[in-house]
């Protein structure tokens, strides 16, 4: 049986942290009523983030008054899948940008292309 890392909660909201301060300022100073929260386990099995809400790209004057856009990185299948400290370093911030790209509009397709 595999070896699963163990990485805290308190942690890994630190490593998620850190990923989003490595994304450059211009983009998250244009970031808009989103929340980024760690959760432990996805409501679909193998799904690493999760990105809901409105993209920022169909945004229009309508829009206002609307609940946060939602953000999450979940711990457990992060962990599940490195083996070491630096994987799970390594996957939640390619996590976490894959997720800020959608709040930027940016398909699953193109994010994959680019290496998120």
């Amino acid at each position: 049986m595999a070896r699963v890392i163990e990485v805290t909660r308190e942690k890994f909201e630190e490593l998620v942290a850190e990923a989003l301060d490595t994304i450059p300022a211009q983009l998250t100073r244009v970031m808009s009523n989103v929340v980024v929260t760690v959760v432990d386990d996805p409501p679909e099995p193998h799904l690493l983030g999760l990105y809901t809400g409105i993209p920022l790209t169909e945004r229009g004057d309508w829009y206002s008054g609307v609940l946060p856009d939602r953000i999450e990185i979940y711990r457990n299948p992060i962990c599940q899948i490195c083996k070491t400290e630096e994987d799970v370093i390594r996957e939640v911030r390619i996590t976490v940008v894959h997720e800020v790209g959608h709040h930027f509009g940016i398909s699953d397709d193109r994010l994959h292309e680019l290496g998120w």
